[in-house]
């Protein structure tokens, strides 16, 4: 088993056991969705809170291991959405090889997509 196939079946089991301990409903996909997007969202305020963003605030020094802290929670709510999608860690990296192949095409010139010609610098 790899890296991201041990993690997917880690989240699905901390996912089921989740909702039996609180006794959660079956929520159908877009409502785990949502649920996961706040959930996610919350993460990332809170990463971006680590890495003083105010600037009307002084600066206090970057706590790296929380900053590494708030990335995995966020790995575990991005890994839930691809369960919850049914994505399986397979499709994810397969998804991620294709879509890193077209971005780095846009950045080249190499892509269909509009907003990406790099001759209109």
């Amino acid at each position: 088993m790899d890296k991201l196939d041990e993690i997917f079946e880690m989240q699905a089991k901390l996912n089921d056991d989740i909702v039996n301990t609180r006794g959660l409903p079956e929520y159908d996909m877009q409502t785990w969705m949502q649920k996961l997007t706040l959930a996610t969202l919350s993460e990332l305020s809170e990463l971006i809170a680590e890495v003083n963003f105010k600037w009307w605030k002084n600066e206090k020094p970057v706590n790296t291991d929380n900053v590494r802290d708030e990335i995995v929670d966020i790995v575990h709510f991005v890994v839930s959405m691809a369960l919850r999608s049914g994505m399986s860690a397979d499709e994810l990296y397969e998804r991620y090889m294709a879509k890193n192949r077209e971005n780095f095409d846009r950045q080249h010139g190499r892509s269909k997509k509009e907003g990406y010609d790099i001759t209109k610098q």
